[in-house]
Order: structure tokens, then sequence, then C-alpha cells
């Protein structure tokens, strides 16, 4: 009986732990606490990235239109050249003989006309030749008007009358052709002069000028070569003012005109911020990219700014525009995964969102995600799941 009776006792004592076990599983968790913060509503300038690239405001290889032997450079890579500044010179010597030639041409021509040099703008009829030619068909027509009175009351013959109208018909038939002859050789002459201007030319050309303020990028030959005509010589870059050329998406190409302000920032000055000014834009987009060819102005002559920097621009798509931010503490990213959690009811809802734009410690949700003033999480987020119940704390 004792036997049994201990038998019962142990059976009786394991159902009642077995009872206070189950009772104490099917008691629910406790809520976590997590310290909570309300989102807000914000007003912000939309922008998009896209990136850039500056390029020199102009830049040119300086090429002589002459053959010829260098007979010295007078700037090197990386000096600066004001406009104007004979940065090169091709040995003059031969195209000085070239001028002189043409000009003692000139002279001989001038001389055949009568006139000496510095002339070259007198009429053909103001030469010797010409007053001489007009001179004796005025003679000749003078006494032939004579003759014809005299004739017709019989004070000469008619013989001496015919004699006379013949010289006269001979002087002015002369004239024609000594002005045949001077304009010939006036065309002649007009052809040295040119040879004169061409010659000339060509020794001026001896001379490379620099055509605008700017730096040497490169020095192409030296001292002392000989050298073809169109053959480079120096290349001249003019830094300022820098052009930055940008393509804009197709989403975008309505947000940008002529004036637009643009920000942007580079590798090689990390921190700044530098703006340009929108001065032209392609008039079409491009066919493969469906992008917009945007060039603007840089606003500030900046020395660490340099042509062939790569950029990243900032593109104010819309102004003034009302999102909503939640704490930056409130997000939580792992495994490429962005999100954060909303309190309502007392229980932690999951919400999933694409990076934002952070704003001083606050970040931009999608519309629709979330309500300014609604409770976040933003203490044990990494521990939370969506469903939880928790209990909302104020930090």
């Amino acid at each position: 009986m004792r036997y049994l009776a201990a038998i019962l006792a142990v059976f009786t004592i394991g159902c009642s732990r077995s009872k206070q076990v189950e009772a104490a599983s099917s008691k629910a968790p406790e809520p976590q606490l997590v310290l909570v913060a309300a989102t807000e509503s914000r007003r912000i300038d939309r922008s998009i990235s896209v990136t850039g690239s500056l390029s020199a405001d102009e830049s040119i290889t300086i090429s002589p239109e002459v053959q010829g032997r260098v007979k010295a450079i007078y700037f090197d890579f990386g000096q600066a050249v004001r406009k104007g500044q004979v940065v090169a010179e091709i040995d003059p010597a031969e195209y000085q003989i070239q001028v002189e030639r043409s000009k003692a041409a000139l002279a001989q021509s001038l001389a055949r006309l009568g006139l000496t040099p510095g002339e070259e703008n007198t009429p053909p009829e103001s030469t010797a030749a010409g007053r001489q030619a007009k001179a004796q068909m005025e003679d000749a027509r003078s006494k032939f008007e004579s003759a014809a009175k005299l004739v017709k009351t019989g004070d000469i013959s008619r013989e001496r009358y015919v004699e006379l109208e013949k010289q006269y018909a001979a002087r002015k038939a002369g004239l024609d052709a000594t002005q045949d002859d001077l304009r010939a050789m006036w065309m002649s002459m007009e052809g040295l002069r040119a040879d004169v201007k061409l010659a000339e030319k060509r020794l001026n050309d001896c001379t490379l000028r620099a055509p605008f303020d700017g730096s040497v990028s490169q020095k192409h030959v030296s001292p002392g070569q000989y050298i073809k005509d169109n053959t480079a010589v120096i290349s001249l870059v003019k830094s300022w003012p820098l052009r930055l050329r940008v393509d804009v998406p197709e989403t975008a190409a309505g947000n940008v005109k002529a004036g637009t302000l643009l920000a942007f920032t580079t590798d090689a000055d990390a921190g700044a911020e530098f703006h340009a000014t929108v001065r032209e834009l392609n008039p079409a987009l491009d066919a493969k990219t469906r992008s917009l060819s945007v060039e603007a102005r840089l606003n500030e002559n900046n020395p660490r700014l340099r042509p062939g920097m790569f950029v990243q621009v900032r593109l104010t798509t819309e102004r003034n525009a009302e999102t909503t931010v939640v704490p930056r503490r409130a997000i939580y990213t792992v495994a490429g995964l962005t999100k954060f959690f909303v309190i309502r009811d007392g229980r932690a809802i999951e919400q999933r969102i694409p990076p934002g734009r952070d704003l001083e410690g606050w970040t931009e949700v999608p519309v629709g995600t979330v309500k300014a003033g609604e409770l976040v999480a933003i203490s044990n987020v990494a521990q939370l799941v969506s469903g939880a119940t928790v209990r909302a704390q104020r930090p």
C-alpha cells in the first residue's frame, strides 16, 4: 500500500508541474521597449546627379602658312601667352627677297606708265602718254573744225579739208589705241601690286602670334627645324572661362534652359562646390542615349579647376517640393536592403525603401510611405521584426 501511495504522489506532482509549464508557455511575451521619434514634413529642392567634364573655352594649334626653317620659339610648355605676342618665327630671309623682287617689278611697270612708286592710284588717262595722245587728238579736232567752216566760204581747198579730216580721225584712233595700251599696262601693274601684297603677306606669315590669351599646352617643333606649311608648331589653350559639358537625361531635359544654374563637385577638390550657368543647348536629343547635350560657363575663375576634369553635376528639377523625412537613426541597411519601422497600434510595421537623400540628420522617404507626425523606431531597429509588439517611449 505504501508503495502504491508513493507512486500516486509522484504522478500527482508530475501533472502539476506539466500544467505550470504549459501555463508559462502560453503567457504573452513582454512588449519590447523602443525609443521613437515623429516624422516631419519638409520642403526641398529636388535634383538629379549627372556626370560632366570641363573643357577649355578655346584651344588651337598654331601653324605657319609658309614653309621654312624655324628661327625661334619664344614660349615653352605651360607658359602663359598674351594675345598678339609672337610665339615663334620662321626664317624670313627668302621671303624678304621675294618682297624686294616684287617691288622692283612693280616699279618697272610704273616706269613704263611714266609713274613713280607711290603713284599707283593715278588714273591711266592722267599719265604722260595718255595726256600726249589726248592733246594731239584735241589739236587735230580743232584744225578739222576750223577747216569745216573755211571750206564752206572757199578760204581753203576741198583737198586740204579732207586731209585735216583724215588727220583728226587718225589722232582719234591713236588716242583710243593709246588708252587701250595704257589700260593693259595698268592691269599688268595691278597684278604686280597684288604680287607685292602676297609677298608681304608671306613675309608677315613668318611671324606666328597668339590669337588669344592662354597657355602653351604643347610645343611641337624646335629651333633650326625645317618645316612645311601647316605644320603644328605650338598648341595653345584658353582656360578661362571654362566650359562645362554635360548630358542631361530625357526625363529632366525640360528642366534645363539658357540661364539655368548648375552646381557641381570634383574629386580633385573634395568638399568644394562650384557653379556654372547654362549658355547653349543642343536643339535635338541624342538618338542613341536619349540625352540632351548642355554647355555651361563657370561663374568663378578657380585655379583648382582645369580642362579635362571629370565632375559630378547636380541639376535641380523641382523647387520647394513637399516631402516627408524620418530621422537618420531610424534607417537600417543590411545586405542591400534599406528599411525602417513605423509604430502603429503598438506594433512595429516594416517599411522598405530605396536609399534616400540625406538632409542634415534626416532622410527623405518616398511619398505615401509614411505620414508626417507618425512615430518611427529609432532604437533597437536591428532587433525588430514586422508585426512585433513594442512599447514606444520618447527619448
